[in-house]
């Protein structure tokens, strides 16, 4: 209801009835029973394209204590729909529709069924939480994370009450499981607000609890030569106001995660050397291995954790890259994802001295090149150099990166040329 009043395309549907799981499995010829203990059952059905739909359908119901802070340990079904709305997390998400009078032609506001004052928090552009917002909150603790989320997303105002309740129990976010707070948090980086929404985990003290190596960049200085925008955190802010709506989650943690050496090897201007600056020296390696650590911490799949290590470990090629033999542009242009190192590299230069001449240049040099030439096949392989006759060993690897290089670099183009160099290079057949 909230995107439907809002004028936006919904996500998915839910559906909340008197029915209880029983008569609505009953009623459908496909279910799936998801947590019909707690009411819940999913209704299969397929459209014109012959494409699963899946509808939840949830049962009105009074939810007992939440132990685990997460879900409750019993549930009564009610019949009582103001009963059931008044257990949700935000008035703005509680919010009901009159099907039958939507169905019957009906002004949609005139067919909600609100108990909650979500209309008029949407009007005003809050985020509330229902009723006494630290039951709320303790009921389930990424409640917190999401009224952030809503909050950036819609660029609403958390409500004063519930922002208080927020602070108060932030440091109880660790309950929740390392998963469903790594994939809140990614939302809150890729729904398209991601530096309004760190700044209000900010806010609400929810960044140093679940990100304190991000929170620590506040306060670090940076050169002011080449970062006039201010500190780290400054600078990182402005980078992730460069993620669009659907960034994928690589691009957005790599953003966030790229100068997160910067503190640990913070090092000022020395005062014996007259125009010394500060500097970061080995940053990126460093930034690497905290990064390893909050991916490992957040259960980041291996694949995830590779590319955004690899997003970190690139980004200060960018500099170089106009020097680049050949070759190493060649191997740097064909690295995994390469346009998600170039968006990165993009929004640095644009949260920081907004030069996009290195930009330019290796998006030109990407698109002249092409894939034929920046990984072109292999003139010699390890079976080449064997029938060759060299005896495997601990030399091939050299053997073949030296090949490549030549390759490469246009100094060979045929198998022959390519023993040639190698027996000249490396010396006769052992």
């Amino acid at each position: 209801m909230r995107d439907l009043l809002l004028g936006r395309e919904p996500e998915d549907f839910d559906v909340a009835t008197s029915a209880t799981p029983e008569v609505v499995q009953a009623g459908f010829v496909r279910t799936e029973s998801v947590g019909a203990h707690f009411g819940v059952v999913l209704v299969i059905d397929k459209d014109e394209d012959g494409n699963r739909i899946a509808t939840e359908v949830a049962t009105f119901r009074n939810d007992g204590v939440y132990s685990d802070g997460r879900r409750p340990d019993a549930v009564r079904f009610s019949t009582d729909p103001r009963e059931d709305v008044v257990r949700r997390d935000f008035s703005i998400n509680g919010m009901l529709l009159d099907v039958l009078r939507y169905e019957r032609g009906d002004r949609l506001v005139d067919c909600i069924l609100d108990y909650v004052g979500g209309l008029s928090d949407l009007e005003e552009g809050v985020v509330r939480a229902i009723g006494d917002p630290q039951v709320r909150f303790t009921e389930d603790k990424l409640r917190m994370l999401r009224a952030v989320r809503f909050a950036a997303r819609l660029d609403f105002a958390i409500a004063e009450r519930t922002m208080a309740a927020i602070r108060e129990l932030a440091s109880e976010i660790h309950v929740v499981s390392a998963e469903r707070v790594r994939d809140e948090l990614t939302k809150i980086l890729t729904e398209g607000a991601a530096k309004r929404g760190f700044e209000l985990l900010d806010e609400s003290g929810l960044l140093q609890q679940v990100l304190p190596e991000i929170a620590r960049m506040k306060g670090v200085e940076q050169p002011p030569q080449y970062h006039p925008e201010g500190d780290v955190w400054i600078h990182t802010l402005m980078l992730l106001s460069h993620l669009p709506v659907g960034a994928s989650a690589t691009l957005a943690w790599g953003m966030l995660l790229h100068d997160v050496g910067k503190l640990a090897t913070f090092t000022p201007p020395d005062p014996a050397k007259p125009g010394d600056r500060i500097r970061f020296n080995g940053h990126v390696e460093v930034g690497m291995a905290i990064a390893r650590a909050i991916l490992n911490r957040l259960r980041f799949s291996n694949e995830e954790c590779a590319q955004i290590i690899a997003l970190i470990q690139h980004h200060m090629q960018f500099g170089d890259v106009m020097k680049m033999k050949q070759s190493t542009l060649k191997r740097f242009l064909r690295l995994p994802k390469f346009d998600e190192h170039l968006a990165l590299h993009r929004a640095d230069v644009l949260s920081s001295n907004k030069n996009l001449e290195l930009y330019d240049y290796a998006a030109a040099k990407l698109a002249e090149l092409g894939n034929e030439q920046i990984k072109p096949k292999l003139l010699l392989t390890g079976e080449d150099l064997i029938a060759a006759g060299y005896k495997p060993g601990p030399g091939f690897r050299e053997m073949l990166t030296s090949a490549e290089d030549a390759q490469l670099e246009g100094e060979v183009t045929t198998k022959d040329e390519a023993l040639r160099m190698i027996a000249e290079c490396f010396g006769p057949k052992q």
